[in-house]
């Protein structure tokens, strides 16, 4: 039995698709689910890339001690003053999801910042188009853009083969689960 469905209708990330278009920056407050927390010694220079490269904006900030991000709604990230930052990219990341057409001017606006802060794209086995960024606190962060689907496609066939299929309905078949 698959106990997945479609429940799209519940996130900010527009359906996968070249013409897909990102949602406005979302500047509501509410609780939030999850969110990331990075320590940075050089919190304007952290801000500095966050905003200009990675296109989130300052919601708040406590000055001196905090600055509390965001991009899309249930994107937040609060950058804390350290006494100083990771040495080292950790082996973990934080993903955070775009759509196709912001990939391209994410890597150019990172690497204006930083040039080599950025890895990427490269297309997953899993239908996503990924950019992996270094940022000057030695975070690492994934943007993710979903791929329009092909059933054809070998990504569609190793989605099923884990049990993921494309809803027999379309994208509107919730009602039985919700």
């Amino acid at each position: 039995m698959n106990d997945h469905y479609d429940a799209f209708e519940m996130s900010p990330v527009p359906a996968p698709g070249p013409d897909a278009v990102a949602p406005e920056p979302f500047r509501g407050i509410y609780g939030m689910p999850a969110f990331v927390t990075i320590p940075t010694g050089d919190l304007a220079t952290s801000v500095d890339f966050w905003t200009r490269g990675l296109g989130f904006f300052e919601l708040f900030s406590i000055p001196g001690t905090l600055v509390h991000l965001r991009r899309w709604a249930f994107q937040d990230v609060l950058l804390v003053s350290a006494a100083t930052g990771a040495e080292q990219p950790p082996a973990m990341s934080v993903s955070f999801a775009c759509v196709l057409s912001q990939v391209d001017p994410l890597v150019e606006a990172c690497r204006a910042v930083r040039p080599d802060s950025v890895d990427g794209p490269r297309d997953t086995p899993w239908n996503t188009r990924d950019v992996e960024v270094i940022t000057p606190e030695n975070a690492r962060i994934v943007f993710t853009a979903a791929k329009p689907f092909d059933p054809a496609s070998q990504e569609a066939r190793n989605l099923a083969a884990i049990g993921i299929t494309p809803p027999a309905g379309g994208r509107d078949d919730n009602e039985g689960h919700a």
